[in-house]
């Protein structure tokens, strides 16, 4: 009948530590360290086949058994596997040559190195399978928003820890280019991918994902919760402005005012959240040309000519309108793109008997350079009157002009006509 295995203080210190691994089912651990029992017994003896070896992590109890077969005096062969019958029958006197001994073994005894040898393959593994663990855990959360604690802040990143005790990692590219964190206080972010190299988890958080706005409004929105409104595209220039299309496949519902809430309501908090983003909300069409206009709002577009195999769209606005379609910093017009999928060109509607009066931009290359001509053409503007409708700061920034060449230009093309 097996007793109670022998443990010093050492060996109670061993479980004690891996008992109350977190992450780690009981049944795991068991056989963990039964696992890396057998290992240092194989490393000391050259098999652990001949051994049982029973855990019981509970109570740091554990019960090593080496079983040899009964050989005559003088034949042994193999110590670990065979025993000779004189000393056998020491153990016990009527045992015969041809049985099995199974007897006790003090691991105490196998010395120090031994001990340290178990302490270090329970470390290596327990710490193998809470990474696997953690990989697992958060390889179903990609995509979802997760909420932790910023513990340490660096130039290209920063440290989260969840509430286990994960390390969580936000890089700077992922940031919102306004946030501005505290050590200590709880922050949101959505996972955005679990890099797992040479079985080492390392959770990577975004805040600027579209996703992220995504799970924001789902939270916010009941209806899209139920599935009665879908978010059919979002584009996204984090922390400053977002456009969202949505619809609705009931006619009852209108699927902007639901994500938009009363005075602003719903969306306000996602707008907190992300720094004073602004957020456009407008209806889904499946008619292209719809779409584009709706996705150039505030602007009223006058026509639109498309070229779907190119996926570009010529867009023809009042001259008053022409700087809202494109926006502060072009954004607009960029996330209009973004959003339909489409490379915009605005051009100002010439009325009629303007375009005989006009004159190229080509034909004032000798007093404008040909790649500043080249940067004003590029955004649609061909002719001197464009540019001259045009307002000045949309020529700073949406050709990435300076101050001082948008006033030679502007200049000069007035000298033309004076």
């Amino acid at each position: 009948m097996a007793t109670k295995g022998s443990k010093g203080p050492s060996m109670i210190e061993t479980f004690q530590e891996f008992k109350e691994t977190k992450n780690i089912d009981r049944t795991t651990l068991v056989s963990v360290l039964e696992e890396s029992f057998r290992n240092v017994i194989a490393k000391m003896f050259g098999s652990d086949e001949n051994f049982d070896v029973i855990v019981n992590p509970d109570k740091g109890d554990f019960e090593i058994h080496r079983n040899r077969i009964v050989v005559p005096d003088g034949e042994v062969k193999d110590e670990n596997k065979e025993i000779s019958l004189s000393e056998a029958q020491k153990i016990e006197p009527d045992y015969e040559v041809g049985e099995e001994v199974s007897e006790e073994v003090e691991f105490q005894k196998f010395g120090r190195r031994a001990i340290l040898n178990l302490r270090q393959t329970l470390a290596s593994k327990i710490l193998e399978l809470e990474h696997d663990s953690l990989y697992q855990k958060y390889k179903d959360k990609v995509g979802q928003i997760v909420s932790a604690e910023v513990y340490q802040m660096w130039k290209r990143e920063i440290l989260l820890i969840d509430d286990e005790g994960n390390e969580l990692h936000l890089p700077k590219q992922e940031q919102i280019p306004a946030d501005n964190y505290r050590k200590g206080e709880t922050i949101r972010a959505i996972v955005k991918e679990v890099q797992n190299e040479n079985n080492n988890p390392r959770i990577i958080l975004s805040r600027t994902s579209t996703q992220f706005l995504e799970r924001l409004l789902e939270a916010e929105v009941p209806e899209i919760q139920d599935g009665l409104i879908t978010i059919r595209r979002i584009a996204r220039m984090p922390g400053e402005r977002a456009k969202v299309a949505v619809e609705s496949y009931d006619d009852r519902i209108d699927p902007v005012g639901a994500c938009v809430g009363v005075k602003g309501s719903r969306v306000h908090g996602i707008v907190r959240e992300m720094c004073n983003e602004n957020i456009d909300v407008i209806n889904f069409s499946n008619n292209t040309q719809l779409f584009i206009q709706r996705a150039l709002s505030p602007a009223k577009v006058t026509s639109i000519t498309l070229n779907p195999e190119e996926h570009k769209a010529e867009v023809y606005l009042q001259p008053e309108e022409v700087s809202l379609a494109i926006g502060k910093g072009g954004l607009n017009i960029k996330l209009a793109s973004m959003l339909t999928e489409y490379t915009i060109d605005v051009f100002r509607v010439v009325n009629e008997g303007e375009a005989d009066e006009d004159i190229y931009l080509d034909e004032f290359a000798d007093e404008i350079d040909q790649w500043i001509i080249d940067s004003i053409k590029a955004i649609g503007l061909d002719t001197a009157k464009a540019v001259l409708n045009a307002p000045r700061e949309m020529l700073i920034e949406k050709a990435d002009l300076e101050e001082e060449t948008v006033d030679h230009v502007l200049e000069v093309l007035k000298a033309e006509f004076e």
